[in-house]
């Protein structure tokens, strides 16, 4: 297998299970050495740093949970900030960032308070663009980074949602910041992508959506996060792939 990240040190944030853990595996077989952050489960955080070292990789990981960011709307993007920054500390200078974490949650436009809003915002916006501002200056000295962002099903463009509004807003701005950092960063080696899988299984996924995710997947298939990781590897691994935000969906049409 070709050993493409072979010397380059990487940081997958929320890699110890889903599709994080199988970009994370990914990662790792094409050479880099991996820093694992997991949120709080020692078992699946060993298991992957197992099944890395099983197979040559080096790998070293961390459990830090992020927890609730943004509860309070007066603490502004402080707990952002901190958990980025207490994250980059494990693994200073990253070659390349994934960031896979960022809560799911619905409700209906008409019922959302400003906690919610809050919530979904500083986690899945916020949060990843901090971590991105915190490991730029590096890889613009070093002439080469790669980033890779999660947005949500169906948040390649803006469409309207009747009832993850809150969660799809804020995957959809990740767009921007992915454009922003090519055409900043682009002409020294850094690229910017935001991958958008369709209706996955995992094995956080719970009985009642795994019934929803095969009624509307087509062809009644779902995507595991293997499919999932293989179209992360071709993003990370093409230097002309750039401020892109990419559907991994099947044509998904919901």
């Amino acid at each position: 297998m070709q050993k493409s990240f072979s010397g380059k040190k990487a940081l997958v944030v929320g890699g110890t299970g889903g599709i994080g853990k199988a970009v994370t595996l990914a990662i790792a077989e094409r050479g880099a050495e991996v820093t694992i952050h997991g949120g709080s489960s020692h078992e699946r955080l060993e298991n992957t740093l197992k099944a890395i070292r099983e197979k040559g990789g080096i790998a070293d990981g961390f459990l830090l949970p992020i927890g609730n960011l943004g509860a309070s709307p007066l603490t502004a993007a402080k707990p952002a900030q901190e958990a980025a920054e207490n994250i980059l500390s494990r693994c200073r200078n990253p070659n390349i960032l994934v960031c896979a974490w960022g809560p799911f949650k619905q409700g209906a436009i008409e019922t959302l308070e400003g906690d919610f809003w809050q919530n979904m915002v500083e986690s899945n916006l916020i949060f990843p663009g901090i971590l991105v501002s915190q490991v730029l200056p590096g890889m613009i000295e070093r002439k080469w980074g790669r980033i890779l962002l999660f947005g949500g099903t169906n948040t390649d463009t803006i469409r309207g949602f009747s009832t993850t509004v809150a969660y799809s807003a804020a995957k959809t701005a990740l767009g921007v910041i992915a454009k922003s950092v090519a055409k900043t960063a682009g002409p020294l080696g850094v690229t910017c992508n935001v991958l958008c899988p369709g209706l996955t299984d995992t094995e956080y996924t719970p009985e009642a959506l795994q019934r929803y995710n095969r009624e509307k997947s087509p062809g009644g298939r779902p995507l595991n996060p293997q499919n999932i990781a293989l179209a992360a590897l071709a993003i990370l691994e093409n230097p002309c792939i750039n401020g892109a935000v990419i559907p991994a969906d099947n044509g998904l049409a919901l």
